[in-house]
């Protein structure tokens, strides 16, 4: 059970969750970069193709592409108004797989307990 397929899901969710946070956090840090183009993490693709094919998903974390949005005059095109939405909406996410996860485990603990 702890290595089933849902498991194994919100743990390649969590991760590629993770890695968005952390771009998203290196595109708010160089918004004023000169010629910095802001990072994108794709993980769902990948994730939905494994679960498609009935393979367990690998918790490797997603493809980080630079995003071909319009630039600025400085050549950056990181916008904050849109990082902000990034960050916020991947925290909820983040946080939606720890509570299903958590609720999975409490399921094995409570199943345990009445051994």
């Amino acid at each position: 059970m702890i290595g089933d397929v849902t498991s194994s899901a919100l743990h390649a969710a969590l991760s590629g969750l993770s890695q968005r946070q952390r771009v998203t956090a290196d595109n708010i840090a160089n918004i004023q970069t000169p010629g910095f183009l802001a990072g994108r993490v794709d993980f769902e693709s990948g994730l939905r193709g494994a679960l498609a094919s009935g393979q367990s998903p690998t918790a490797s974390g997603g493809s980080i592409a630079r995003s071909l949005e319009p630039t600025n005059t400085n050549g950056n095109n990181v916008n904050l108004d849109a990082e902000t939405v990034i960050a916020t909406e991947t925290g909820l996410r983040y946080q939606l797989a720890l509570n299903a996860l958590d609720g999975k485990y409490n399921v094995m603990r409570t199943a345990l307990r009445t051994q």
